[in-house]
Formats: C-alpha cells, structure tokens, sequence
C-alpha cells in the first residue's frame, strides 16, 4: 500500500514538471533534483521493504524446520494422541501326546500349558490351525497441567469359550491389559512386577518354555522409581486340598507384594525381584493362612554379532501361579492338622537368538520348573516339568514374519510316571 501512494506520488510530481513550462530555468533545475532525490529515496525503501520479505520468508521457514515433527504414529483426537495397533496372527499346530489327549475346547490346544500335558491313557496326535491370537491396542497420551498422562488397552481372542470350530469360529475378546500411567505411577491390569518381559524367547507359537517361566497380568498399583519399582498386585492362593487336585481360594485379604530393581546398559539388562505373599484358604469349616515368598533374576544378556541370550532363575515357598502357568499350587492343606503349608518350587529358563542372513533368527531354549510337595499329597500331583524349542523366524517383508517350531516337553508326577508332548508349530504374524 505504501508503495502505491509513493508511486502516484511520483507521477503527480513528474506530470507538474511536465505543466510547468513556463518556469524559469532555475527553478526547473530545482525541480528536477528534488525528483531525483525522490526517486533514489523510493528505490531505497524498495529495497529495505524487499530484504524485509527475504528475511520474514527465511525465518517461518527456519521456524517450520525447528517445529516439533507431526505424531507419525498416531492421530490427534481433540488434546489427545491416539494410537491404534497390534498384529494379526496365524498358528498351526501338530500336536502328540504321548499318553491321552487335550480336549479340543482346551487352551492347551494354542500354547504350551505345561500342566496340561496328560499321564496315562493312549497317545493322540492332532493338527490345529487358529488366528485367536490375534491381538488390538488402543493406546493415548496427553499433557494436563505439565503432567503427561497416558493410558492402554490390549486383548486377543485366545481361551475363548464362545463359539466352536464347526461353522463360524466365532470367539469372543479377552482383556491382557488396561492401565493408566502418571507420574511413574501405573494403575491398571498389567504384567506382573515380578516378570522381566525381555526373558520371553522369541517363538512361532504365542508362548514356549511357560515351563519355568513367571509369566503373569494381574491387577495392580505400581510405583517406579528410576531402577526401583514396588507394587501391590491382586492376591490369589491355588491350594492342593485333602485329596489332591486344585482349589482356587481367592480368599486373601491381603494384596501381593513385590519389589523389583532394573540395571540397564550395553550389555542388555537384569532385574532382581522379590516377591512376598499371603496365602489363605477358607472353606469347609478350614480357616487357615501363611506367608509365601520368593525371588527371581531374570533379563537378557547382548552377546556379540547381534546374539542374545534370555534367562531366569526364580525359587521361593508359597510362589505357586507366578511360574509355570500355574503348574504347582502355592500352599497345600495338611490333612492331619488342618493347617495351610507353603510349597516350595524352583525353576528357569535360558534361550539363545542367532540372527543369520538378512532377516532371519535361530533360537533355542531350555526350561524347567521342579516342585516340592508335602509327602501327604496325592501320586497324581505334578513334581516336574520340562521342554526344549527349536525355532526359525524370518521376515518375508516389512512387519510380516513366518515362523516354524518344534518344541518337546515332559511332565512327571510324584508317582513317577510321566507324559510326552511333541508340538510343530508354523506361524505367520503381520503386525500393524
């Protein structure tokens, strides 16, 4: 605008110089150098105006370059980021028992669930395909008040016990987690404080080596702070009454407790976890409690060329369903006092993960759980279980993995007498 007025300026100004013939010779002189003196002062204001431009145009875009990059991996819903992802998955199974079968409603038909491998009877082989492990997330984070809160939620298709395989395979979600995290405070369900995930092997079926594993979700409040975390996790006591067998008590008043510290550094990472518990069965005119503990180290460890080795140790008396998938009960009913006795089992794991040409990684793993029972329990009550893996994963393209396994396991009694499983397994998993 400025520019304009200037520039009609100028031309009323040349316009009377052209009018004013009839001025002397001096005055025209005058009149021409203050026009020049004009026109050199508008070209300078040009000028400045122009390097003006140049400079506000060099600093939005310096401003847009140094501007926080937009979420790629979410999307805005009003002030929150909003994450959506999981994996869809394909198993197949071959299973063999050595001795009698798993009915075909049974989890144990997806995963390796070492109590359920059967002792006595004839052997059966089966094959298996399902996608029930497929798995969604709904994740979000916001800031309120300079505090970032956030919170997830995940569930899969696994143990379902609606629908069948007839027609629709038509099964039901499952919650695996659902917290909310602020301020190194997480409240929610989630995995046990007394697990290290990272010692999980990598597999082609949703879960090997559970054996001696503590493999857990539960309900919690979770403090952590730098390499400390402490919890209180929902209390449950699995009890062998008289008899032999599995009761589930859930009559703990108090919640689990279990503090746990992180070391973290090039070499991988290591937790110590220690855990301690009341255990409590009330039932059958039976009112009796005690006190279990245990301890675990667990983590993995970076070995050169991109190998890792995954591992945990884990003991303790009353420590029944953290390890094992619930292979052992945490506390036994005597039944010549009545009274409540921890047991004590003990167990681990390690695995090794070989990456080999572009995409691909061997692993292989041995685990085991060895549990000690009160003398008055009965034969048919587990004493051990054991496996071994072998699988290869590689990646055909970008988020897409196919995997095959062969897994081996045992489980014996405090008869004695034990039971095979043999299961290959072939997995194709697309994660989004």
């Amino acid at each position: 605008m400025k520019t304009t007025l200037k520039a009609l300026m100028l031309s009323g100004v040349a316009l009377g110089l052209i009018g004013s013939a009839t001025a002397d010779e001096a005055e025209l002189e005058a009149r021409i150098a203050a026009l020049e003196a004009l026109v050199q002062n508008l070209s300078a204001q040009l000028d400045a105006e122009r390097t003006q431009t140049d400079q506000d145009i060099v600093r939005l875009e310096a401003a847009a370059s140094s501007a926080p990059a937009a979420q790629q991996d979410g999307m805005m819903l009003g002030e929150t980021n909003v994450r959506v992802g999981g994996y869809i998955d394909l198993d197949a199974h071959v299973t063999s028992l050595s001795d009698g079968a798993i009915g075909s409603s049974s989890i144990a038909r997806d995963f390796h669930i070492p109590g359920a491998t059967p002792i006595g009877g004839s052997g059966t082989t089966a094959t298996d395909m399902t996608a029930q492990a497929s798995r969604i997330f709904i994740a979000g984070d916001r800031d309120i008040d300079g505090n970032k809160v956030s919170g997830y939620f995940e569930m899969d298709f696994l143990g379902s016990l609606q629908g069948d395989e007839r027609v629709s395979s038509s099964f039901s979600p499952r919650l695996r987690r659902a917290y909310i995290d602020v301020n190194g405070l997480r409240v929610g369900q989630e995995w046990s404080t007394f697990q290290n995930t990272s010692a999980i092997p990598e597999s082609a079926s949703f879960l090997t080596l559970s054996d001696g594993m503590v493999f857990m979700r539960q309900a919690q409040i979770r403090y952590t702070n730098g390499n400390w975390q402490f919890a209180l996790e929902n209390g449950d006591t699995t009890v062998t009454p008289v008899g032999g067998g599995r009761v589930e008590a859930d009559s703990n008043t108090l919640p689990d407790a279990v503090i746990r510290y992180n070391h973290t550094g090039d070499f991988g990472n290591v937790s110590f976890s220690g855990l301690a518990r009341q255990l409590r069965y009330e039932a059958a005119g039976i009112e009796e409690q005690t006190m279990g503990y245990a301890l675990s180290v667990a983590g993995k460890l970076n070995v050169g060329g991109g190998d890792d080795v995954r591992f945990s140790l884990t003991g303790g008396e009353g420590l029944g369903r953290y390890i094992g998938l619930n292979v052992a009960n945490a506390a036994a009913v005597n039944p010549l006092t009545g009274e409540l006795e921890a047991i004590l089992s003990y167990g681990g794991l390690i695995a090794w993960r070989h990456p080999f040409g572009e995409t691909a990684r061997l692993n292989l793993g041995y685990s085991g759980l060895f549990i000690d029972n009160p003398s008055y329990v009965a034969s048919t009550m587990t004493q051990s279980v054991q496996s071994v893996y072998g699988a290869v994963l590689w990646d055909i393209a970008p988020r897409v993995t196919m995997g095959a396994e062969l897994l081996f396991g045992q489980r014996e009694n405090e008869a004695g007498n034990s039971g095979d499983i043999s299961r290959f397994t072939f997995s194709t998993k697309y994660a989004f």
